[in-house]
């Protein structure tokens, strides 16, 4: 389902754009919540929950990859609206872990760095909310209009 918040201030204060994105089941699960902060520039706020830390009371590492694949496949802002579905799926990720991700928040920024024909490349840093950098991710997204031809 394709969901559309308007131009408003941000939980950081920061002013942001229209934004679109793709609702999908993980996001009730995971609550997230999304800010435009360019055409090219997405953050997506995680609230961190117990059942998404390991043995050693750090956020899993699966849970950070799918953020950022949250965050770089909504950063294309590429849907079909008459479907109501994404138009871009994940071809390649790729997620180095910096350093255990604790706190109540995890944010993604996630930038579009090259938007082609047929996929798109982009950047991904996961922070905590003491904004120290804990993970960083690349991506490349299949538009699937394109690569279904």
């Amino acid at each position: 389902m394709i969901e559309t918040t308007f131009k408003r201030k941000s939980i950081s204060g920061v002013r942001t754009m229209e934004t679109k994105f793709i609702k999908n089941q993980f996001d009730n699960l995971l609550n997230c919540q999304y800010e435009r902060i360019s055409e090219t520039n997405l953050k997506v706020i995680l609230p961190v929950q117990s059942l998404y830390l390991n043995t050693v009371g750090v956020v899993n590492g699966g849970i950070i990859s799918l953020l950022a694949d949250l965050a770089m496949g909504n950063t294309c802002e590429t849907f079909e609206v008459e479907n109501n579905c994404q138009s871009v799926v994940t071809v390649d990720l790729k997620t180095t872990y910096l350093k255990g991700a604790k706190g109540e928040l995890l944010i993604a920024d996630a930038h579009l760095i090259k938007k082609g024909k047929t996929l798109n490349h982009l950047d991904c840093f996961i922070y905590n909310d003491h904004n120290e950098l804990v993970a960083k991710a690349t991506g490349i997204f299949a538009n699937l209009s394109m690569s279904q031809d």
